[in-house]
């Protein structure tokens, strides 16, 4: 089996079936994290697919990291799973001014309460350093170079992240009691 950085070769030269093969690869660990930003399955995989075709038109100014693709996808997803629950908070605000004579509800996600929904409050830009650099373990230099980002940058984002993350799971922690 070719290694990304093979793959990636030949999808910058247009060969149309690399793009399959880094699907084969990637689509599982890029879905495993759209579920942890989206509670709907569905919109989950929408962010991969959206990922995937940002890839494919985006090809000739991704950035790599040790020859994979896979940071620069992972940021891609989150970036698209943020889009798609704004969106979705504008449909069904939509839908809640719309005149009906038996108006129903939004189906309720699942409980919101928990880590999860503490990195969801994050910013966009501390949420992807602690997605990239907490949940799946890239060095900060290499979160630098896929964000597109100074390290120092990085590393105040993280910092302050996890102090809004501490302080979130505290608040939440007193609540049990």
């Amino acid at each position: 089996m070719e290694d990304d950085a093979a793959v990636w070769r030949r999808l910058r030269a247009g060969d149309e079936s690399a793009l399959g093969d880094l699907f084969d690869v990637h689509e599982a660990r890029l879905f495993r994290h759209a579920c942890r930003l989206l509670t709907d399955r569905e919109d989950a995989k929408d962010a991969v697919a959206v990922a995937f075709f940002e890839l494919w038109r985006k090809r000739a100014s991704v950035r790599l990291v040790d020859g994979s693709p896979l940071p620069w996808l992972l940021t891609t997803v989150a970036n698209a799973a943020r889009n798609l629950e704004r969106s979705g908070r504008r449909y069904r605000a939509l839908l809640a001014k719309t005149p009906s004579a038996s108006v129903t509800e939004a189906p309720s996600g699942p409980d919101e309460s928990g880590v999860l929904a503490a990195l969801r409050k994050l910013p966009a830009g501390e949420q992807s350093v602690v997605v990239l650099s907490v949940l799946e373990g890239y060095a900060e230099r290499d979160v630098a170079q896929t964000l597109g980002i100074p390290l120092g940058t990085v590393k105040s984002r993280l910092s302050r992240a996890k102090a809004r993350l501490r302080d979130e799971m505290t608040a939440m922690e007193a609540s049990w009691t």
